[in-house]
């Protein structure tokens, strides 16, 4: 008897149905596996021999073939397991077809007594579940909160296989697992660091929600102690609410990477790489793919503390990513793609020291210093860094005065919401994300609509300061994002002369 179970691979953060076929025949006793498997899944045969026989269930003395289809594609991990025992099961007549049928999938990882333990892709198999049409999963019971994310899919967390199989019976049904969506919304309202706790750093508070209303990548230099971290990792909390299929999208990546915490995102991602992290790390990749630093920031914010301390190979890798949202690592078994979707935000010195270009203090790195220090950071990926702002030293006034403490994350937040809104309302995308940083040459055409005097500014400025088209592009959607803020239909000169203002650091310091 040929017996048929359903479950799931990954290919990045794809999942794809896998058909576990089982033939148990009488011949001279072997357990084979085929199908394209690594190493964890050849070694499930193990697992589920030691699962079975640790719960009274014999197993078969007689040839066993697993067949794992689609056979030429690569499966990976350990959660075919629970499908793989369950098809033994049935094939050798120990469990009734009736009792599983056609509408099931099932993921899990044996322990040698039959314990589930919970797997990394969880959610990503279950929409793959759900895509072919399976309205019934099982999954490990700390995997049950994630999997109930997706609509249209009864999710039953198990604890063993024992469970699943009381369950199966009848002798002891469980009870399925739901995801409340209301929590995700309580939960998105809050931020980890607020803004106003930043003394100071006007002009770049302001930087920062402009930014943050049209997803623009970020450049900060300034002196040590200016802030430039402080402000980095209260961007999040003024970002646009993270939408629930956004959180999805996230979530799928987390999940595949094993460092989900929790069932479901709720706030943007900030990563923060070491610069001493690889091209691996930051990009993804490995002899089994897995998502990078780049990845892991979709739909948040990859942060890069001391840019120049980064290899500059590192650096350069990183502008592919920024022009496309995406990047795909292709290897000898496999291929795949991840979104690398994210704002880029970077702080640095002006020097090795922190203190060129300072009216008090006395920069002590030579001329040819300062310039290796610079030239760190590429002209090609300075040109896709839309707002470059320099920070100065936070004074004792500052720090000590009577000056009110600055807006709170959640009132500058609320104004990003609103650019965003009105930026969705033009192009009638509904209330979903959206960034005027993402808009294609032709989009920019079309929907960055200058009046007469703005474009007289644009004109002068194109060859004063020697804009590369691209360099022209990106001044025109950062102006289109200070006109969303200030709801204006089109794009004035006051909105265009602040959009040109964030550009000029790379003339200061680069000469480019």
């Amino acid at each position: 008897m040929v017996s048929t179970i359903y479950t799931a691979g990954v290919s990045g953060i794809e999942g794809f149905e896998v058909t576990v076929e089982c033939s148990v025949r009488r011949r001279v006793p072997r357990f084979d596996m085929v199908g394209l498997g690594d190493t964890a899944v050849k070694e499930a045969k193990e697992r589920v021999r030691a699962a079975m026989e640790n719960n009274n269930i014999p197993f078969p003395q007689a040839d066993v073939m697993v067949n794992l289809a689609p056979a030429d594609r690569k499966k990976e991990g350990s959660a075919l397991d629970l499908a793989i025992l369950l098809s033994i099961l049935q094939s050798a007549k120990l469990i009734p077809q009736s009792k599983i049928g056609t509408d099931k999938s099932f993921f899990g990882e044996l322990s040698l007594t039959g314990e589930l333990r919970p797997c990394r892709g969880i959610l990503c198999l279950v929409l793959a579940a759900r895509e072919v049409g399976r309205t019934t999963v099982f999954v490990p019971k700390e995997n049950a909160a994630e999997a109930a994310v997706v609509d249209g899919v009864t999710v039953y967390g198990v604890s063993s296989l024992a469970e699943l199989l009381s369950h199966l019976t009848g002798e002891k049904p469980l009870t399925p697992a739901v995801y409340d969506k209301s929590s995700f919304v309580r939960a998105a309202s809050t931020a980890a660091f607020d803004l106003s706790d930043v003394k100071g750093q006007t002009k770049a508070k302001r930087a920062l929600e402009i930014a943050a209303a049209g997803g623009h990548n970020v450049l900060m230099i300034g002196p040590p102690g200016a802030g430039k971290s402080m402000l980095a990792k209260r961007l999040p909390g003024i970002l646009p609410d993270l939408c629930f299929e956004e959180a999805v999208e996230s979530t799928k990546i987390f999940s595949v990477s094993g460092m989900l915490k929790e069932d479901l995102l709720t706030a943007r991602p900030f990563r923060s790489p070491h610069h001493t992290t690889s091209a691996v790390a930051m990009i993804g990749g490995g002899s089994n793919p897995r998502p990078g630093e780049i990845s892991l920031a979709h739909n948040g914010v990859l942060f890069l503390d001391e840019l120049p301390e980064f290899s500059k190979s590192l650096t350069e890798s990183l502008r592919q990513p920024l022009e496309d949202g995406e990047v795909t690592v292709t290897r000898a078994m496999a291929r795949v793609r991840y979104p690398a979707r994210f704002m880029l935000v970077c702080a640095m010195n002006p020097c090795k020291c922190g203190n060129f270009g300072s009216r008090d203090k006395t920069c002590t790195c030579s001329p040819a210093e300062v310039r290796r220090y610079l030239d760190r950071v590429s002209g090609p990926l300075l040109d896709r860094i839309d707002i470059q702002i320099e920070l100065g030293p936070v004074s004792f006034d500052d720090m000590h005065g009577d000056t009110p403490a600055g807006e709170s994350s959640l009132a500058v937040r609320a104004r990003v919401n609103r650019a965003r809104a009105f930026a969705a309302e033009r192009f009638r995308k509904g209330s979903g994300a959206f960034s005027n940083a993402a808009l294609t040459p032709a989009e920019v055409r079309t929907h960055c609509v200058l009046d007469e005097a703005a474009d007289a500014l644009l004109r002068g400025a194109f060859s004063s300061l020697g804009l590369t088209a691209r360099g022209h592009d990106r001044i025109l959607r950062v102006a289109r994002t200070i006109a969303d803020l200030a709801e204006s239909p089109v794009i004035r000169r006051e909105h265009l002369a602040e959009a040109i203002s964030y550009r000029s650091l790379d003339r200061k310091f680069w000469n480019r």
